[in-house]
């Protein structure tokens, strides 16, 4: 088929890799003037792995990524630690594959040289689609200037804010969850003394956290300041007010604001999901990533669940004709993403907790063997598993 792709973040990417590795041709739009990804850190749970694995770019996402020794929760108001979860030898042997973190640009660089090699793969900036319409047995692309493309599936992996979600299922805005992330990185040699630099620690306190872990093989440190907010702006790339950060964590232990101080300048932005739902797809068109199941980032999966999709669908494809591929792919994941949406929004819950909740939290986490906190990701990580029906 010739398939067209609203979107060349990820979960775009990641689709043409996986399709244009079947024999597809695959047309990339996305609607900025150059490929890339804003953000910094991503973490990579062992689920990801097993798409770079059948993406081939396993090796190319180790090279560039760091692998913590430990998930580590500590209290950002008295600075116990709650729980840690190991990630060596034994988390690998449980899951069989390894958890690291990485920059968001480079993991989106492996996948777009990996898509620029292939010569099934076109890649076009500066066109922002606007919709689709099925034209006959084809499906347009339209773009905000007034051209159009003509393929057999148009892909819609473009976002949170998903112009192809519009023209599939109609005007619906996010939810605003009401919380606020700010986001920086840290030259790893301006790391205060006595923060870890080899683990994912997130800092848990009432309506809020800081969470820091290492990029780029332990040379920078990656911040994420989340707390609760009434403020609503769009986008991904907003200047933080450092005042108003410090306002908010003006409570938490020394090491906390510690980190913070090093940040002069901060990028935020508001932290949004939507209702899980069906819907995905109509036959012609078919949605992928934060398109189809945008989530709060308290699970880390966002990435993690695109590249799921990419990869489904792409099976899905090869096993079934259309429309029914595009309807056995939506089966295969609408409860696993819906269960990571749902489940997000509770984890916040339990990070920012307070008073007696709090205390809850910690007596039901500390203490914890490294095997029990393994199984109770084990739904998570033990996966994806779908077939075609």
């Amino acid at each position: 088929m010739n398939i067209l792709i609203a979107g060349g973040g990820i979960g775009g990417l990641g689709a043409a890799l996986a399709l244009a590795q079947r024999g597809h041709t695959v047309q990339v739009f996305e609607r900025t003037t150059e490929f890339r990804e804003i953000g910094a850190g991503i973490q990579l749970g062992p689920n990801v792995f097993k798409m770079f694995d059948r993406l081939g770019v396993r090796d190319a996402m180790l090279d560039l990524a760091a692998i913590p020794r430990a998930l580590v929760m500590r209290c950002a108001m008295k600075g116990h630690e709650i729980t840690r979860v190991p990630l060596g030898d034994g988390f690998v042997a449980r899951f069989g594959q390894p958890y690291a973190v990485i920059h968001r640009g480079d993991m989106h660089g492996v996948l777009l040289r990996a898509c620029a090699a292939h010569p099934a793969i076109r890649l076009t900036t500066g066109r922002a689609a606007r919709d689709y319409s099925r034209i006959g047995a084809q499906v347009a692309l339209h773009f905000e200037d007034g051209s159009s493309e003509r393929g057999d599936l148009v892909i819609g992996a473009d976002g949170l804010w998903s112009r192809i979600r519009t023209a599939m299922l109609g005007a619906e805005k996010p939810v605003v969850s009401g919380h606020i992330a700010y986001r920086a990185v840290l030259p790893m040699g301006e790391v205060p003394d006595g923060i870890p630099r080899d683990e994912v620690v997130l800092h848990a306190g009432p309506r809020l956290h800081l969470v820091h872990y290492p990029l780029r093989r332990g040379e920078l440190m990656n911040l994420v300041a989340v707390f609760h907010s009434t403020e609503y702006s769009e986008g991904w790339d907003q200047a933080g007010d450092p005042a108003l950060l410090q306002k908010h964590f003006a409570r938490t232990r020394p090491e906390v604001r510690a980190m913070l101080d090093k940040i002069e300048t901060w990028k935020y932005w508001v932290l949004c999901d939507r209702e899980p739902r069906r819907g995905w797809q109509d036959g012609a068109a078919v949605l992928l990533g934060d398109a189809a199941h945008p989530m709060l980032q308290y699970l880390a999966q966002g990435a993690n669940m695109a590249l799921e999709d990419a990869l489904c669908l792409a099976d899905m494809l090869d096993a079934l004709p259309m429309p029914q591929a595009l309807a056995g792919y939506e089966e295969a994941r609408v409860l696993r993403t819906g269960r990571v949406q749902s489940m997000a929004r509770i984890y916040g819950e339990i990070y920012h907790a307070a008073d007696v909740r709090a205390e809850l939290r910690d007596a039901m986490l500390m203490g914890r063997a490294p095997e029990a906190a393994w199984e109770g990701m084990a739904w998570l990580y033990d996966g994806p598993d779908w077939r075609a029906p």
